[in-house]
């Protein structure tokens, strides 16, 4: 592994010792589709536009030459047809004019540049043809027809495409929600309240009970304790007092801490989290997907053939001829089923993918399905329940109904993450209610209150340490709580996480489909030894950290393709750079954003269904690319003239028809993807 990963913080436990990768209404498409930022009701309203244009045209128009049962002409009616395809040019094409620039400007030519050069031909020829048809009297066929499904149809695989992938959310935004807008800064003895973009390094500010601290600082006063969930991933709170280090985005839970500021904006944690998951989403944006490769290939043994039929044909026939034959050529290249083939497979395998309890926020998923090796995942809330239970209980002094009842009544008042579970534990238990008086927080250490006319206190370990009192210690694996009075420990109770009841059959069945699980954590090593443990897991990282994930996802991704499964902020940047991310749907909405499914149930074997249907869409998508590429590249070269000298030369009628029975086909095909689950 990389140095700088052994060379961190982090445990790495290896049993079998042995080595083995925005907002809600606007889709960041890949860079390489030509289509970024595209806004979906635009494209819902070009799209309805479009088809209402398309209608009239293809009934007052022929096809390819050919009168069907339902075209109707009549004088003058070519007019109407052509100033009905001018609206439609304007309207319908320009998402693919742009996105054919972008394509070329990166000298990767690949959908948009095909469905343009289609747009372009079909459109400007026809013109073309009404002109010398109406001035000098000439008997050439117009593509309007063409053009006018062309456009309809790629409008609509976009617009399928697009409400298929659609984000979740925006995840730099999520994060940035995590910080405070207004910080309390101190001068002297007074507090000013401020704007976050106004904080400076070195500036000393207070942050209450409850708020998130807005930068990277040093604490210089007070003690109290902070949920560090967004960097590590566990629920535990930890204790800070003076000189201790925090960090931005992390919760204050106990009492009012004072820090001086150290780092600020993209320095800070928040801002450093934000920096890595804008490069692993920025990254993985830019893989080519395999229809843009396919289509790239089209493009250019479309344009090529037309160019040496031109001239080719130019010396033999003349130009009028060899003309005609070219503009066959890009004609018959029109990607009408290209352009459905991987929409119809997206939308059909989102479908089911809901209907299994898995949604899908990024179309790429489906084209790394037969690869994966390695299964990522967080411990914390992916793999455990992520919530508190009560694991043991023991008394010392006293009966354990009375204890029970004594830790309940202190901590009915309390806002401890831990106190839910024991209030819980105890009703389970009917354990009486008790009415305390003179509740106070411990920052740092627990509760204390007075219950019928006796002092007590339910603390951590570390304040039974610092006030010398005597206790046995529990080798419990979780959080113990002691129950005391007068310096005396008259019970103890030890929280902990669950195991998901479907934890170990998932791990089990990811084993059986050849793919490694791996726990990387941020809990410590022993309570992910014994997590590991239980569920069969033989290699896993502990105490990790964001950046040490990132890390970990690309050393891996040398060996083989990742899933990564997280429910965490610190898991983001992890699920971003993955192969295949999945998040769990009760996390984090950064998490979320970040990934390209979320689970939305609790049941981790819909994992496992989900990817036998993503490696049963990878097929229909590769079969769809066949038939709709196929249909092309046998056409082409009969359309080039290949076999005129046996007398023939592919009909464009012939050819029309054979495109439209491949559009079907595709779309047939899409549809035989199954729920098997």
């Amino acid at each position: 592994m990389k140095n700088h990963i052994h060379e961190s913080n982090q445990t790495i436990i290896n049993h079998d010792h042995t080595s083995h990768s925005l907002s809600q209404h606007h889709m960041h498409m890949p860079d390489n589709s030509g289509m970024v930022h595209m806004n979906m009701s635009d494209m819902k309203k070009r799209f309805w536009w479009s088809l209402g244009l398309m209608i009239p045209i293809i009934i007052m128009t022929p096809f390819m030459g050919m009168r069907l049962p339902f075209t109707l002409t009549f004088p003058y009616s070519i007019w109407i047809v052509t100033l009905l395809s001018v609206i439609l040019y304007t309207i319908g094409t320009t998402p693919f004019f742009t996105g054919a620039k972008q394509e070329l400007k990166s000298k990767k030519p690949a959908m948009m540049t095909l469905v343009s050069m289609g747009l372009l031909v079909t459109f400007w020829y026809s013109i073309y043809t009404v002109v010398t048809n109406q001035i000098w009297h000439t008997n050439h066929v117009d593509f309007f027809w063409e053009f006018a499904t062309l456009t309809v149809i790629m409008l609509l695989g976009h617009r399928i495409e697009m409400s298929a992938t659609m984000q979740a959310g925006n995840a730099t935004a999520a994060l940035q929600s995590l910080l405070p807008n207004i910080v309390h800064v101190q001068h002297g003895h007074h507090v000013m309240d401020m704007s976050i973009t106004e904080l400076k390094v070195g500036m000393t500010i207070q942050v209450l009970v409850g708020e998130a601290f807005p930068a990277d600082g040093i604490v210089v006063g007070g003690r109290s304790q902070v949920d560090e969930s967004l960097v590590t991933g566990e629920s535990q709170l930890v204790e800070k007092y003076e000189s201790c280090r925090v960090v931005s985005g992390t919760i204050n839970g106990g009492s009012t801490l004072t820090i001086q500021v150290t780092d600020t904006g993209e320095q800070a944690f928040i801002g450093q989290l934000q920096t890595s998951l804008n490069h692993s989403q920025d990254v993985k944006s830019r893989v080519e997907t395999l229809a843009n490769r396919v289509a790239s290939y089209l493009f250019w043994f479309a344009f090529i053939t037309a160019i040496i039929s031109l001239a080719i044909w130019t010396p033999l026939h003349g130009f009028a001829f060899a003309l005609n034959i070219a503009i066959t050529v890009l004609v018959i290249a029109c990607p009408h089923a290209l352009g459905l083939a991987v929409p119809l497979v997206i939308q059909r395998t989102k479908s089911i993918g809901a209907a299994q309890g898995i949604l899908i926020n990024n179309r790429q998923v489906i084209g790394v399905s037969p690869h994966l090796k390695f299964a990522l995942m967080d411990k914390t809330g992916t793999l455990t329940t992520g919530k508190f239970n009560v694991i043991n209980f023991i008394s010392f002094i006293g009966s354990d109904e009375e204890n029970l009842s004594l830790m309940a009544s202190l901590n009915r008042q309390s806002t401890h993450p831990l106190a839910e579970s024991i209030i819980a534990y105890a009703n389970e238990n009917n354990a009486a209610q008790l009415t305390t008086h003179s509740f106070t927080n411990l920052p740092g250490y627990g509760v204390s209150g007075v219950i019928n006319q006796l002092p007590y206190a339910l603390v951590s370990e570390r304040y039974l340490i610092d006030h010398d009192i005597n206790f046995e210690p529990l080798n419990s694996e979780g959080t113990n709580s002691y129950l005391i009075s007068q310096n005396m420990v008259l019970a103890a109770i030890t929280q902990g996480d669950q195991l998901k009841p479907s934890a170990i059959e998932f791990i089990s069945d990811l084993k059986s489909h050849d793919i490694i699980p791996i726990m990387v954590t941020g809990d410590n090593k022993r309570v992910a030894t014994k997590v590991a443990n239980q569920l069969g897991i033989q290699k896993v990282h502990a105490e990790v950290s964001p950046q040490n994930k990132i890390e970990l996802v690309q050393f891996y991704q040398t060996h083989g393709p990742v899933i990564m499964i997280g429910d965490g902020i610190n898991d983001a940047p992890a699920l971003a750079q993955a192969d295949l991310s999945i998040a769990i749907g009760t996390g984090t909405k950064v998490a979320q954003a970040s990934a390209d499914t979320i689970l939305i149930t609790n049941n981790l074997l819909k994992i496992i269904a989900f990817l036998s249907l993503i490696q049963q869409a990878n097929i229909k998508q590769k079969e769809n690319l066949l038939w709709g590429a196929g249909y092309n590249i046998f056409a082409i070269p009969l359309a080039a003239g290949i076999l005129f000298t046996y007398g023939f030369v592919l009909n464009p009628m012939i050819g029309a028809v054979v495109m439209s029975l491949s559009t079907i086909i595709v779309a047939l095909n899409a549809l035989t993807i199954k729920n098997k689950s």
